[in-house]
This record gives C-alpha cells, sequence and structure tokens, in this order.
C-alpha cells in the first residue's frame, strides 16, 4: 500500500469510527452471535490476490460489528470499564504509523523519554511520593509476574543467577486474599512457586484481608521452615472493589522482609481524586504498584502503569545484555527492555500522552467524581427498593446487588433468578452486566465507569433489572 491510497482509506476508516462512536448507544451491547457465526463470513483459504483493503473496510459493518461488544457503549456495566478515549486512539494510530521499536534508549529516543514523561506525570497525579519509578506494561497481569518474579529473586539472593529453584532450599510462600484476582495465581505459577505454596487469606465481611490471619499465615510457614517471599494487597477487588488493609499488611512485610506488591489495576484511578486516597493508605511502604490506565482512566487497550521504589532490583532481575544490543548510552539512560519481560516494546506512551493532553488532569476528575456519584444514586435505590439487597459495600463505582424474590426460599432458587434477571437485561440489548458469585452467594455487578455513562444510563440499568425481575416473578407465578 502506497502513501496515497493509505491516506484514502485511512480517511474512510477514521470517518468509520468516528461514525461508529456517535452511534453507538443505537447498537445492542452485548454480541448476540452463537459461536462460530463470525468465521463463517470469512474465507477458509487466504487471499490469492492483493487490494481486498477497500472491500474489507466496506464490509466493516457487514461482518465484523454483529460480532462486537461495545465496551464504549454508556449502558456497558460488565466487568470493568475499558475505556478508548478517541485521544487514545489517535495515539495507537501514530504509535502504528511511526512503527518505532522502543527496546532500548537508542533504538527509538523519544519512544523512552516521552515514556518517563508521561510515567512522572501519572506518579503525581496519583500523589504518589518521588521515590517511585514507572515503567509502562501491557497488562497488570504481566506487572504482578514481574513483581513476583523479583520478590522470588530478592528473598532467594537471586537465586536465579545460580541452580534458580533447582537448588532444594526450602519452598517460598506468596500471600493474597481469597477475594485476588486469578492473575496472583497465575503469576505465581509461572513464577515457579507452585500452587500449594501460594496463600489465599480469608476476608472479613467487607471482603478485605483479615491482618490476624495473614499474620498466622506467615507464621506457620516460618514454623514448617517454609520461606515467605510476598504479599499482595488488593486496592479494589475484582468481585466487589474491596480495600485490603495496605498499612497493616505494610507492617508485616517490613517485619518480615516480605515484598509487599499492590493491585491497584482497577481502581487505582480513584486516586486521582485527593480525597480517594485514604483508601491506599500504607502504598508508600510497598515495593511496587499496577493500576491499568486501560480500564477506568480512558486510555485504550493495552496500557499498564508498573511503579517500583527499587528500580535496580527490577533491572537486576529481567536484564540481560548480550552484545548486540549494547550502546554507547548504556549507564546513561533507561533502557526499558531491562524494566520488564519482553525484549521488543511498542510507543505505548504516545496515547497516555495524547490522552492526558485531551482531557487534563481537571476533566479526568470531573468524570471520575461523576461515575462515583452515579453509583451512590444506584446503592440508595438498591437500599430502599423492596426485594433488592447490597451483597457488598460500594467503596467505589461497583454495585453489587441482588433480587430476593417473595416466596423464594433457598441458595439454588435464589440462584436461578438472579441469573435469569442478568440473561434477561443482557439479551435485550439494552445494558450488559455481569452475574457473579461472592462467598456462595449468586449477584450481579453493575461496573459503572463508561466514558459515556451518564445518571440516565444508570437510571436505565435500574429500570430494566427491576422490570426483569418483575416479568420473571410474574411469569413464575403464572406456572405454579
Amino acid at each position: 500500500m502506497d502513501p496515497k491510497t493509505f491516506r484514502s482509506l485511512g480517511h474512510r476508516l477514521v470517518d468509520w469510527i468516528a461514525d461508529y462512536r456517535e452511534r453507538i448507544e443505537e447498537l445492542p451491547v452485548m454480541a448476540a452471535v452463537e459461536p462460530g457465526a463470525i468465521r463463517r463470513r470469512f474465507p477458509a483459504e487466504p487471499p490469492r490476490a492483493g487490494g481486498g483493503v477497500p472491500a474489507a473496510l466496506a464490509a466493516l459493518d457487514r461482518d465484523l460489528l454483529p460480532g462486537i461488544t461495545h465496551w464504549n457503549h454508556p449502558s456497558f456495566f460488565a466487568y470493568f470499564p475499558s475505556n478508548s478515549d478517541l485521544a487514545s486512539v489517535l495515539g495507537d494510530l501514530l504509535c502504528a504509523g511511526l512503527g518505532a521499536q522502543g527496546m532500548s534508549w537508542q533504538t527509538s529516543p523519544a519512544a523512552t523519554e516521552l515514556e518517563d514523561v508521561v510515567m512522572e506525570w501519572l506518579r503525581q497525579m496519583l500523589g504518589l511520593s518521588g521515590a517511585w519509578s514507572g515503567v509502562i506494561q501491557d497488562t497488570a497481569s504481566t506487572a504482578t509476574l514481574c513483581a513476583l518474579l523479583c520478590a522470588r529473586e530478592r528473598r532467594s539472593g537471586h537465586a536465579q543467577e545460580r541452580e534458580g529453584l533447582q537448588s532444594g532450599e526450602a519452598p517460598l510462600v506468596v500471600y493474597a486474599s481469597d477475594q485476588a484476582h486469578s492473575s496472583i495465581e497465575k503469576a505465581a505459577l509461572l513464577a515457579g512457586l507452585g500452587r500449594a505454596h501460594l496463600r489465599l487469606v480469608e476476608t472479613d465481611a467487607a471482603h478485605a484481608l483479615r491482618l490476624d490471619l495473614l499474620q498466622a499465615a506467615i507464621e506457620e510457614d516460618l514454623e514448617a521452615g517454609r520461606r515467605p517471599c510476598a504479599i499482595v494487597g488488593a486496592v479494589g477487588t475484582t468481585a466487589t472493589t474491596a480495600f485490603d488493609p495496605i498499612a497493616g499488611m505494610a507492617a508485616l512485610a517490613e517485619r518480615h522482609r516480605l515484598w509487599l506488591h499492590v493491585d491497584a489495576a482497577m481502581a487505582g484511578t480513584a486516586m486521582v481524586l485527593p480525597e480517594c486516597r485514604a483508601l491506599w493508605e500504607g502504598v508508600e511502604r510497598a515495593d511496587s504498584v499496577v493500576l491499568n490506565p486501560h480500564k477506568w482512566m480512558g486510555v485504550g487497550f493495552d496500557l499498564s502503569a508498573y511503579f517500583v521504589r527499587d528500580p535496580e532490583t527490577l533491572v537486576r532481575v529481567m536484564s540481560t545484555n548480550p552484545s548486540y544490543l549494547r550502546t554507547a548510552q548504556d549507564g546513561a539512560v533507561r533502557n526499558l527492555r531491562d524494566w520488564g519481560i519482553p525484549l521488543g516494546r511498542r510507543f505505548r506512551a504516545l496515547k497516555l500522552w495524547l490522552y492526558l493532553l485531551d482531557v487534563g488532569v481537571e476533566g479526568l476528575q470531573a468524570r471520575l467524581r461523576r461515575d462515583l456519584a452515579n453509583a451512590r444514586w444506584l446503592e440508595e435505590q438498591v437500599r430502599e427498593a423492596p426485594g433488592w439487597e447490597l451483597l457488598a459495600p460500594v467503596a467505589l463505582q461497583t454495585v453489587c446487588l441482588r433480587h430476593l424474590p417473595p416466596g423464594v426460599a433457598g441458595n439454588e432458587a435464589i440462584t436461578r433468578h438472579n441469573l435469569a434477571i442478568a440473561a434477561r437485561v443482557n439479551g435485550s440489548g439494552r445494558a450488559y452486566v455481569t452475574p457473579s458469585v461472592l462467598k456462595g452467594r449468586q449477584m450481579i455487578r453493575v461496573s459503572i465507569g463508561a466514558e459515556g455513562t451518564e445518571r440516565r444510563h444508570v437510571e436505565g440499568v435500574w429500570s430494566a433489572l427491576r422490570s426483569a425481575a418483575s416479568a420473571i416473578t410474574a411469569n413464575r407465578d403464572r406456572a405454579e
């Protein structure tokens, strides 16, 4: 494709994206296709001749859009916010257009230095002190794996430089709450620590980790000759957005010389609001923190921000330095290949840069406060509505609720009823919510935070939930 053709097709594609965003509210939120339906729209064999991009652009609505769940729809309340602000879309386009490879400073100095700039901006926005150094990762799962690898090596005296985990020394142990994200377990497995050495500590009534049980677990492992290695604290758990007691966990980590990693993937964005920072009190005593600007903040997926207080440990664990990667500037600059797992690095900083230039700190803060107010509103509606209950405190923007229909008893019947409510709402196309289980109880999660979500959309999902509950209850009563 020559630049002239690219210009023509690029204009068409940008127009299509802009049109899509303008009409997104008219589309059903969740894709309603059967498995294989989209695949059957495409040829089974690759094209023998080129030149097919114009036809592909013409077929986007027909062949691709039916299989898209619209995460930027204002009535998307499932999973977590995954905003892709249009300014960050331009950043992704620029990243692809430049094709820069940012594995070292020399391979594209701007890729390294702009990342330094925007991560410093982000540090200041979160209220973190100057003791922290930041680097962009792809996802929080990768950042958490980096954290546990660093914890493993610090606790083992950098055993990877000798026999690694093959030395036969006492096993290393990692601790997190029973509400921790699945990426914690995955990272422990990939770090070679083993499922048997991951302790998922019971949580309290607010679904936050219990410090007394954490302390007991650490002491039990020490008495058994095992080596406690790391604690992972959740700042906003996946299920309910619960907040672990970071300050107390930091005290235990310091006492037992453990690495403390803070997983703030979604909820970390709230720390842009000074009034929310008490929720992660003690974070300055942690060793590493991860949050995802590609969630609630608004930067398009994928862009995860990983901050560490001891970059020398991170670089020592991640660095390899073959002769073909050495440059004259080594030692005077950051080579970001040594700050994470991949060698190759996309110029992700571009989309964070353009996004922050577009919205500004005050604009982001205003939107976050809007989302928090909308969650408070829904919380009050649930509290006041007969037959509805909250299953967790509403700490930020996630509301966990369920319906208890009159005359229905038993956990299985209540589970079926709430699953039917979620299925009816999601199948309608009017909104998208997530059914989930919290400590054995079926619930419906309403995660508020899409960029376009206003009060009327929250009112809409609440109306849809109540209508579904009423219709299902009436159908059951008639059947009986």
